[in-house]
């Protein structure tokens, strides 16, 4: 007798092509959240086989704070050109020139791309926005549903989501309303890392593992950069990190690693004990509830 069953990361696969599916034939325009980051790749990735042979049926976009690492920005671009998906830049610098939104005192951007985000969904009228976000990342990630239901004012109340029973999803909005779709809300960093390597696909550089200048900040290594400069008393020196998370320059650390393939990447998470955000993203560090907080505001 032939044997039906399939792989777990096979299975992952599948569940995600069928959220993607699901969401273009119920909503009406949705649009993918792009960054260059592993999650965002590995859904474009995804995207593809979905729709294959035709081409992916919604744009991607990108809220884009100015303080990219360059690796990534020219991945982004090069990987838009292969797919020859559009791509829609919501631009946070734009936003401060404009006045909408202030930099803070501190010039990070992390919060301040939430009204910039809100605003993009509000110009194109999208009404599912796909998110890389996965429920091993952090606990208030964890309290997410598959379909994640904002109201018109784009906010999150964890209190009144939709159930999901039997894989059974509810897309229905009004005018205004927005769903937040997350694939990848069963997988875990270690199978993101088992699905890149089974599947062969590219990386930014910054992933992986080589000898960058930094400096200890809290004991966190940030690289120094046009965004990171040495602040009085703090010594530069030569470590071989990489990172596992990638979000602003300004507040992304690397971790010390050797690990310059996938496979050693592979080996190495899977011996972690410390969630990626836990140990490489210093906006989760301002308080318990720090990323609920801007959750609640409209944050993916």
């Amino acid at each position: 007798m032939s044997d039906y069953r399939i792989s777990h990361i096979a299975a992952l696969e599948a569940e995600a092509i069928f959220i993607f599916r699901e969401v273009a034939a119920t909503c009406q325009r949705p649009v993918l959240l792009f960054s260059g980051g592993k999650d965002s790749i590995v859904m474009l990735h995804l995207a593809q086989k979905a729709f294959a042979p035709a081409p992916i049926p919604f744009p991607v976009m990108h809220v884009d704070t100015g303080q990219n690492f360059a690796e990534v920005i020219e991945y982004r671009d090069r990987r838009v050109a292969e797919t020859g998906v559009q791509l829609l830049v919501a631009s946070v610098q734009d936003a401060i020139d404009r006045g909408m939104v202030t930099e803070p005192p501190d010039g990070t951007r992390n919060r301040i791309q939430t009204p910039v985000l809100l605003e993009a969904a509000e110009k194109y009228q999208f009404d599912a926005l796909f998110g890389g976000a996965r429920r091993d990342e952090e606990k208030a990630r964890a309290k997410e549903r598959v379909f994640s239901f904002r109201d018109d004012f784009g906010q999150w109340d964890p209190k009144n989501q939709r159930p999901e029973l039997w894989n059974l999803y509810n897309g229905r909005v009004h005018p205004g309303e927005q769903i937040r779709v997350f694939p990848l809300s069963n997988w875990t960093e270690l199978d993101v890392w088992r699905y890149i390597g089974a599947e062969d696909i590219p990386l930014p550089d910054v992933y992986f593992a080589s000898e960058r200048e930094v400096v200890d900040r809290g004991g966190m290594l940030y690289a120094v950069n046009e965004f990171i400069r040495p602040r009085e008393g703090e010594e530069v020196f030569s470590e071989k990190i990489r990172y596992r998370t990638v979000g602003d320059a300004t507040l992304t650390a690397g971790v010390r690693s050797d690990a310059t393939t996938i496979d050693e990447i592979i080996d190495e998470v899977a011996a972690t004990r410390i969630t990626e955000r836990g140990a490489t993203r210093g906006d989760d560090k301002t308080s318990e509830a720090a990323m609920e907080d801007r959750k609640r505001e409209g944050y993916f």
